[in-house]
């Protein structure tokens, strides 16, 4: 078995081709080069350099050696550094999930910008149920998401407000309140207000199927539009407010890049 300082003198050797240089990039004496290559050749049973004063070339074994040692090496370095980076949160993989589609152009903006710093970690982007960020963000399932802004949770950080938008009602299109110009929560109390763990998709679909009604972001309008479903202004709804949310505890430089790349993202223009 080959200790690591005897691996970086033969390549860095077989590289320079000359016992001062290599000494002078490995931060040793020369005398210390010439001992481990000497070393190492008693121990392999075979010269790995023809010398010649100080410079030294490396033999057909030695250049074999070489073939198979430096790719190899540098395998071993990657894996090194890629666990590191992972470990300060500078690798890996970033789970990132959202709640309604209209988000996720967001989220891919913020994603190309978030990799223009930090290549090495990878980011997948998946859709999730507004019932299920809290727990997925809890069990490490995920790392961060894009999220309306609702109660405050002790162990979650909500960050900066990225896209705040006015609350609309999706009715069926054959309701009565269809014709309104607009309503307040007052007109919904006849009616049945959706909710529960469903996507926007699915509890669109159940408003369409005349389920009941259901407050929304006003991009419900651009990216769900549907034939048996009709928006109206809601007059006395609070805004619609959406924040990334992540583990408190989580202050690793991805999290923080990845907020940074957001709000970048979230710039008008």
């Amino acid at each position: 078995m080959l200790e690591r300082y005897e691996i970086e003198v033969f390549l860095t050797l077989v590289e320079e081709l000359h016992f001062g240089r290599t000494a002078e990039r490995l931060r040793i004496s020369t005398a210390r080069v010439s001992q481990t290559v000497a070393k190492l050749e008693r121990r392999l049973g075979v010269p790995l350099f023809d010398r010649s004063s100080r410079r030294a070339t490396a033999t057909p074994a030695g250049r074999e050696l070489y073939a198979e040692l430096r790719p190899a090496w540098d395998r071993i370095g990657a894996a090194v550094q890629h666990t590191i980076d992972t470990g300060r949160g500078r690798g890996g993989t970033l789970e990132v999930a959202f709640v309604d589609a209209a988000t996720s152009q967001l989220l891919s903006r913020a994603k190309e910008l978030f990799q223009e710093q930090l290549p090495d970690c990878a980011v997948r982007i998946r859709e999730a149920q507004p019932a299920q960020v809290i727990p997925w963000l809890r069990a490490g399932d995920i790392d961060i998401a894009l999220d309306m802004v609702t109660s405050a949770e002790p162990d979650i950080t909500a960050g900066p407000v990225l896209v705040s938008e006015a609350q609309i009602v999706a009715v069926p299109a054959n309701h009565s309140l269809a014709q309104r110009r607009s309503v307040t929560f007052a007109d919904l109390e006849h009616t049945t207000v959706l909710q529960g763990p469903a996507t926007a998709t699915e509890q669109l679909t159940l408003v369409g199927a005349g389920q009941g009604v259901l407050p929304i972001g006003a991009h419900a309008r651009r990216y769900h539009p549907r034939p048996d479903v009709a928006y109206l202004p809601l007059r006395d709804a609070p805004p619609v407010r959406w924040a990334l949310h992540w583990r408190t505890a989580d202050n690793s430089v991805r999290i923080r890049e990845f907020v940074r790349a957001a709000a970048v993202a979230a710039e008008p223009g």
